[in-house]
Formats: C-alpha cells, structure tokens, sequence
C-alpha cells in the first residue's frame, strides 16, 4: 500500500511509521524481563509516536527527509568501509530536510514508494524463508526493524528493489496521487 499509493494515504503511512518507531523508542527503555510493561510501554509509545507524526505533518516530511540525508550519507560511508562522522550526518540530515520541504509532494511519492517497495521484499524475503530476514524478524533486538542488506551476495535484491520502488513512483505519479494536492 505504502509503495503504490503512499501519497494518497500519506498521513496513514506517516501514523503507521509514527507508531513503530514510538513502540521501538519506548520498548527498548524496559528490560526483556519485564514483559507486560514492554508491551504497555510500546503500545503508548507507539499510539504517542503516531499521534505525534500525524500532528505535524510537515514535521514529518522534514524527518524523512532527514532520514533519507543521514541514509544517504550512511550508504556512501559504508560503501567506502567507513562511518561518517556525526557532523557529516547531521548535515545531511538537515540539507535533506530543506529539501524535502521544498519538494514535498515528490519526496513523498518516492520515499513512499522506496520505503514500500524495500518493507515487501524484505518480507517476502522473510515469508520464504530467507535466513537473515528471518532472524531479524525474530531478533530480540527492538531497534533491527528490518535489515539493511537482508541478502548478502545477492544483488538481484537492490535491483528488484530499484524496479519497485520505481514502478510505485510511476503509479503514484500517474494514478493514485494524481490530481490530489
């Protein structure tokens, strides 16, 4: 849904996301031994994260474009074998951000797409029984939602991704998002 009509049910998406990184901030504050309130703990986190991103919707568009600057800068450094530094990061955090302001509508539909299209492979990953997806997805570890590369060595994965990802920008752009400002 996310990939092919994120721009239409954006505020949907931007709760959904709200919730699952509310739920994640809050349940790895309580210790696993602590199961009843872990879970207390991420359903109001989770509702208060939601809340909070379908409130301040432009927020949110600012924050995925943070997200996709420090992605970006993250990916570049670790294709050299590195880590950028924090200053690195926070400055393409905030040139992603002026820039999803500025291209609001477009940086929807692609980080929508993008996003929706890399959550269903890595399902599908995980639904056939792909060993990494797998054990992220049974991982006690709150804070690994998915993985970034859930098939090392495979790299049909990244080009089936780009193919999603571009066909849900196409879709959004020529049919679910079209006309709706």
């Amino acid at each position: 849904m996310s990939c092919f009509a994120g721009y239409r049910v954006f505020r949907v998406v931007l709760g959904f996301f709200g919730f699952v990184l509310g739920a994640l901030l809050t349940s790895s504050v309580m210790g696993t031994d602590q199961t009843v309130w872990m879970i207390v703990a991420a359903v109001v986190g989770g509702i208060v994260g939601a809340l909070i991103l379908v409130g301040a919707y432009f927020v949110g568009v600012a924050l995925i474009g943070a997200g996709v600057g420090a992605l970006v800068v993250n990916l570049v450094w670790a294709a050299l074998g590195r880590e950028p530094h924090i200053v690195v990061v926070i400055l393409f955090a905030i040139a992603g951000a002026l820039a999803a302001l500025a291209l609001q509508r477009y940086v929807i539909i692609t980080s929508t797409s993008f996003g929706g299209a890399w959550t269903t492979i890595v399902g599908a990953l995980a639904l056939a029984g792909d060993k990494l997806a797998v054990e992220a997805a049974a991982r006690n570890g709150v804070w690994l939602a998915y993985p970034m590369n859930p098939a090392p060595g495979q790299r049909w994965v990244i080009a089936a991704w780009l193919v999603l990802g571009l066909v849900g920008v196409v879709v959004q752009l020529g049919i679910t998002a079209k006309g709706k400002k």
